[in-house]
């Protein structure tokens, strides 16, 4: 969707750590999105697929890496293998540092990788500066493209 449409867009949020939820939620309060959730890799697969069918798709996909029963790895995989779902931007947020993860992801491309800053205000700011990237300046397909 383009910018100005008026349009609240749809973000999932992939992630376990309540804290780290309630600054994304914080960080993304004044943007205009429906924020849902899903505390393991396993859950984000079935949420993905249950959009998918009902053609509801999320405009933005915010993913750890480090999670239970499905890592964020395997999402990610499994997002660009899936026709219905390959169009979604997927920025992984995580607090690794390494830098196997961080080519790792991109070569299974995800659209961005940010490092969670430990500092709170550089956390806060660095979550709104993406998620306004891809839902108030880059153009996104709306969700009722039939892939």
């Amino acid at each position: 969707m383009s910018p100005g449409h008026g349009a609240r867009l749809r973000v999932l949020l992939v992630e376990d750590n309540p804290g780290d939820i309630d600054l994304v939620v914080e960080a993304l309060r004044d943007l205009p999105c429906d924020l849902s959730f899903a505390q393991d890799g396993a859950v984000a697969l079935e949420t993905l697929q249950a959009s998918a069918t009902a053609k509801r798709v999320p405009d933005l996909i915010l993913l750890d890496l480090n999670l239970p029963r499905v890592d964020g790895r395997e999402v990610l995989a499994s997002v660009k293998r899936d026709p219905a779902l390959l169009h979604i931007p997927v920025v992984v947020l995580s607090s690794s540092r390494a830098e196997r993860d961080l080519l790792d992801t991109y070569r299974m491309h995800a659209n961005c990788f940010v490092t969670k800053p430990v500092d709170l205000d550089r956390f806060l700011s660095s979550v709104a500066a993406v998620a306004r990237f891809w839902l108030e300046v880059a153009s996104l397909p709306t969700a009722s493209h039939v892939w």
